[in-house]
């Protein structure tokens, strides 16, 4: 005879007041790169371009990259949540995981330019709201880490928070990288 354990009791989701935690986070971080940002530092020093022909193109390209990547991991999200009519196979986690971390890793360059070279900006329209969706960028990406590390969220938390995260560098990435190639033109 054998005896079958016992099955472990599915973990409650947290109260909708714990969303304070990483909604808290998500205007902590927006409001400190945006202070950051409004306090230029020397304009004239610290400026790179890689392999580039100026700075400019660099952000652009950086920022198209990490839109490319953010697709990507729309398109695994949707495969990890099974909105997709293939099985899932073991390694797309992963996968989405790492798009994620490399798009990250690719806004940072931008990130230091625009926050310590540029600043916030708002003596114009598309620059102003490029600049919200700038920092609006970084908060939403801190409340994603957070919601995604704290668990026990209800579901519709993390599709939420990872939209946010989606929308703010779509929205950076066309009022910036989008009209700047479009303007001038995608030479490196």
């Amino acid at each position: 005879m054998t005896i079958a354990a016992p099955e472990a009791a599915p973990r409650p989701t947290r109260s909708n007041r714990w969303l304070a935690v990483p909604l808290t986070a998500f205007a902590l971080v927006a409001l400190t790169v945006g202070l950051l940002a409004r306090e230029r530092f020397d304009p004239n020093k610290g400026y790179f371009q890689l392999f580039f022909s100026d700075t400019l193109h660099l952000k652009a390209w950086l920022a198209t990259a990490a839109v490319a990547l953010a697709l990507l991991q729309l398109f695994t999200a949707a495969w990890i949540f099974r909105k997709l009519p293939w099985a899932r196979p073991a390694w797309i986690p992963a996968v989405h995981r790492w798009t994620g971390r490399l798009a990250f890793a690719l806004t940072l360059p931008i990130a230091y330019h625009c926050v310590f070279k540029l600043g916030f900006q708002t003596y114009d329209t598309r620059i102003a709201v490029h600049s919200f969706f700038g920092v609006a960028f970084f908060g939403a990406f801190a409340t994603k880490v957070l919601v995604v590390r704290m668990h026990r969220f209800p579901t519709w938390a993390l599709p939420i928070a990872g939209a946010l995260v989606f929308a703010a560098l779509i929205g950076a990435w066309w009022t910036s990288s989008f009209w700047y190639l479009r303007a001038v033109g995608g030479g490196t």
